[in-house]
């Protein structure tokens, strides 16, 4: 029974075999064909792929391809405003001129058609493109409607026009510094145009979200009325006292924002490739200089913040300092014995030195860190140079520092720094975009006592009441500051009579709002002047400056204070 059993159950089982192999044979021919089908398909069009691919590297084109190129030329950008809306940058349409090379019948015929409208495109490379086997090339990026017309005209074989965004600048030269420039795919280079890129629009470029589409504009801190009137004095008086550059900065105090920023020579963003000049540098944030003067207050608040120095404590200015075979002396010399008040208002190294000697050069070192001067400025803007600090911080180090040479700083880290000695003590990071007074309270560190503050804006304003400032006064406006003239060095040695003049001040010194820092390179004496230091050069700059500017910054006059008020007047040399 049990084989039979057995038997049964094995016959069962190959009749389940037999039926499935069946039906697998019945089902067969169907899928085979699907199958097939699926794999040509996928073949063929991936050899189109390949191809295309193979073709975009064959052609060297800057897009590849031209898919690639059609997405290139359609990147948009949003567009950059100052702070009451007016527009500095800005996208409008263009047009990209290519050649697909295998549709042109005759090469020499295109290209001779082509360097009659375009006569920079008569070069070998091109006429190689053009003779080449290629798929699709670029022949020029940026061409205007008049030459698109001209072109089309022709009637040429093969050669075609791709709608693309070009960045343009309203202003030109005027915020240049500050707004950077692109490259020719619509990618930011410097400035804030770079920024913009490195924040958030290369993400979106990346992810296509940006081909052709409106974004929200960009909000500047600057003001573009400030920063014309800045530039325009800036140019003036570079000229005027024929100065190698010029350079200015306005800053808002108690937010730290940037209002305006100028350095000569600039260039026009419209014409990007006189960016890439040297002299055209932004020296105001790229650019490392010795101070001078101007670094005095920064001095005597280290030594009053310390408690080792007091206003009415006596220096003696009678003799020379000899340290390390270096003899350091006065430019105006009193000889005798100097208060704080004097050494800032005459300006003594001496008194400087001994001021700093009695604070200790630690106190000095901790100091200028809490000013952050001794390390790179953090702010939005690329490019910023890195301070030049002395190899050694020994004694002779720390004696030129207390008067502002051996230690090489931006403009702008300057500025900050002086907008800390007047603000209340607040150290503030500079910043390019709005900042709120809540959000500025929010960032603010307090790195000086505020007393100490309050004795640093009195010595300012005593500076132009009878010091080296005199020639800063603006009736209504009651400006404090303090002037610097430093030599500069040639091939390891400081240069009598070549001269980086500044002058940093702020106003109304009783209850400072704006900060102004003004320099001059290498000025020049003019007719009636004796000297070709701060005073007369950078001093009387920065009042045309805020005569102008404070009115549109609506820094209400106050003509309770009878300041004298000294007329400058811009005149052509014969």
């Amino acid at each position: 029974m049990a084989k039979k059993a057995d038997s049964s159950f094995l016959r069962q089982a190959n009749l389940k075999r037999n039926h499935g192999t069946s039906a697998i044979r019945v089902r067969g021919p169907g899928r085979s064909r699907i199958f097939f089908a699926m794999t040509i398909f996928v073949m063929v069009y991936g050899a189109i792929a390949g191809r295309l691919i193979l073709l975009g590297l064959q052609d060297g084109s800057p897009a590849g391809s031209f898919l690639a190129a059609q997405n290139t030329v359609a990147q948009s950008r949003p567009d950059i405003v100052d702070r009451n809306g007016e527009i500095l940058a800005t996208d409008i349409k263009s047009a990209a001129l290519y050649a697909e090379p295998r549709k042109i019948p005759d090469s020499d015929e295109v290209f001779d058609g082509l360097i009659t409208v375009l006569p920079e495109l008569d070069t070998p490379a091109i006429k190689k493109r053009l003779e080449s086997n290629s798929m699709f090339t670029w022949l020029k990026r940026e061409i205007t409607v008049e030459q698109r017309q001209a072109i089309h005209a022709l009637g040429l074989p093969g050669v075609g026009f791709r709608e693309s965004n070009k960045r343009f600048y309203p202003g030109g030269q005027t915020v240049s510094h500050i707004l950077g420039t692109v490259n020719v795919d619509n990618q930011g280079l410097s400035g804030m145009e770079k920024y913009v890129d490195q924040a958030w629009l290369k993400d979106l470029q990346e992810l296509g979200f940006t081909q052709d589409r409106t974004m929200e504009p960009v909000a500047l801190s600057v003001d573009l009325r400030v920063q014309h009137a800045v530039r325009d004095e800036l140019r003036r008086s570079m000229e005027y006292y024929q100065a190698k550059a010029a350079m200015g900065v306005v800053l808002k105090v108690d937010t730290g924002e940037v209002i305006a920023m100028t350095s000569l020579p600039d260039f026009d963003p419209n014409n990007r490739q006189q960016a890439l000049e040297k002299k055209r540098m932004n020296r105001v944030t790229g650019g490392v200089f010795e101070m001078g003067s101007i670094f005095k207050g920064i001095t005597i608040a280290m030594a009053l913040d310390s408690g080792k120095v007091k206003l009415e404590d006596g220096f003696d200015a009678t003799k020379p300092i000899r340290v390390s075979g270096r003899t350091i002396n006065d430019y105006y010399g009193k000889h005798r014995v100097l208060t704080v008040p004097e050494v800032f208002v005459y300006s003594s190294n001496i008194g400087t030195i001994k001021i700093m000697q009695k604070a200790g050069i630690e106190e000095q070192k901790k100091f200028l860190e809490r000013l952050g001067l001794t390390e790179k400025l953090h702010t939005e803007m690329p490019g910023v140079a890195k301070p030049l600090l002395p190899p050694k911080w020994n004694e002779l180090a720390a004696m030129t520092i207390s008067f502002g040479h051996g230690l090489g700083i931006t403009p702008l880290q300057m500025a900050v720094a002086g907008a800390t000695l007047v603000n209340g003590g607040k150290y503030l990071e500079p910043t390019f975009l709005p900042r709120s007074q809540e959000e500025a309270d929010k960032l603010a560190k307090q790195v000086i006592k505020p007393e100490t503050s309050e004795i640093l804006r009195y010595l300012n304003r005593e500076n132009v009441k009878r010091g080296s400032g005199r020639r800063a006064a603006v009736a209504g406006y009651d400006v404090g500051g303090k002037t610097g003239t430093a030599q500069k060095v040639v091939n390891g040695r400081y240069i009598e009579g070549l001269y980086l003049n500044s002058f940093m001040s702020a106003f109304p010194i009783s209850n400072p709002q704006y900060l102004v820092l003004i320099l001059l390179d290498e000025p020049q004496k003019v007719e009636g002047q004796h000297f070709a230091t701060a005073g007369w050069n950078a001093v009387p700059t920065t009042a045309s400056v805020i005569r102008r500017i404070a009115p549109m910054l609506g820094v209400v006059p106050d003509f309770v204070d009878d300041a004298e008020t000294i007329p400058v007047s811009y005149q052509s040399r014969n």
